[in-house]
């Protein structure tokens, strides 16, 4: 990525009625969406929630997981950090593209710095138990890309649209250098 490292980039996914997770997981079950954003973040640092780094069956190296909780029990590879400043100055300094990848609170603290927010709106609503920050602005956000495709959600088994946005932030905020 070159000169994209030293960017910060998110990546998430939401349902027409805001929700993006349930029970510690996704409220859908689209495989295709969740092989494009495995691909998407294939080989950077992430920057992670605890509950969503204990919901994944898979943690790549390089991944900072933002957590109060000094003993948590960490896979090889991976670094808790207290604050989510900390944890995009320490992935920023792996040298890879870096991706904040949730859970809610992780993206409403960090969205400031991010340069660009990779976002699939599904379209359909879904139950869910956690909500897509409503404090980012990605309305004021130009869409930079877009696509479209329509994949089967295999709970529902019915076909749902799945819109794969690419949203640049005019003006984030430098990265603080101390805490």
């Amino acid at each position: 990525m070159g000169q994209d490292q030293a960017l910060i980039f998110a990546i998430g996914a939401v349902a027409s009625n805001g929700m993006l997770g349930l029970d510690g997981w996704l409220p859908w079950d689209i495989p295709e969406e969740l092989a494009y954003f495995e691909t998407m973040v294939a080989g950077a640092a992430l920057l992670i929630g605890r509950l969503t780094y204990e919901s994944m069956d898979v943690v790549p190296v390089d991944s900072f997981i933002v957590s109060r909780q000094a003993d948590l029990a960490l896979r090889p590879g991976c670094r808790r950090v207290a604050g989510v400043e900390e944890g995009l100055r320490a992935a920023l300094a792996t040298g890879k593209p870096v991706f904040v990848i949730g859970g809610a609170s992780v993206y409403a603290a960090a969205w400031p710095y991010c340069h660009r927010f990779y976002l699939t709106r599904i379209e359909q609503t879904f139950a869910g138990d956690m909500r897509f920050p409503a404090e980012i602005p990605l309305a004021d956000w130009p869409v930079y890309e877009e696509s479209q495709r329509t994949f089967r959600e295999n709970k529902t088994g019915r076909d749902v649209l799945c819109r794969f946005l690419q949203y640049r932030q005019p003006n984030p905020r430098p990265l603080p250098t101390d805490e």
